[in-house]
């Protein structure tokens, strides 16, 4: 990743690299958009040896807000839509990617993706954000 990687803060459970029950989600520009990774740990465990759906549905949405934030956008996730896949097994590494679909208003449509080390697609995720009213 050659940018500076975007984050909220050190102790935000989604990008935080203080955080070590978090996701430590590693994210940067990339276009219009960003992309990046993140390591299965065994605490992310639902099922054994494979990544809980939530922790997926946590670094999509996560993917998106960074996006947003790295835009100077301060806006919260109203509507979440995650499909998955396939499983993501504990002691590799996921990459993530989101892109801003469209902007009306206060409105912000956005969609993520997740792929294994090996590009197979687990997982894709539709976000609707609220940027805060002043």
């Amino acid at each position: 990743m050659a940018e500076a990687q975007i984050r909220h803060h050190d102790l935000c459970f989604g990008c935080g690299q203080a955080n070590l029950f978090g996701l430590q989600l590693e994210v940067s520009r990339s276009g219009e958009g960003v992309e990046g990774r993140f390591f299965v740990k065994q605490d992310h465990q639902g099922p054994p040896g494979y990544a809980h759906g939530g922790v997926i549905a946590t670094a999509l949405d996560e993917a998106m807000a960074l996006l947003l934030f790295d835009r100077g956008t301060f806006a919260l996730t109203r509507r979440l839509e995650v499909d998955l896949k396939a499983p993501a097994p504990v002691g590799t590494f996921v990459q993530v990617s989101a892109r801003l679909e469209s902007e009306r208003g206060r409105t912000l449509e956005l969609s993520a993706e997740a792929a294994g080390e090996d590009g197979r697609r687990l997982a894709a995720a539709k976000g609707t954000f609220v940027r805060r009213s002043a």
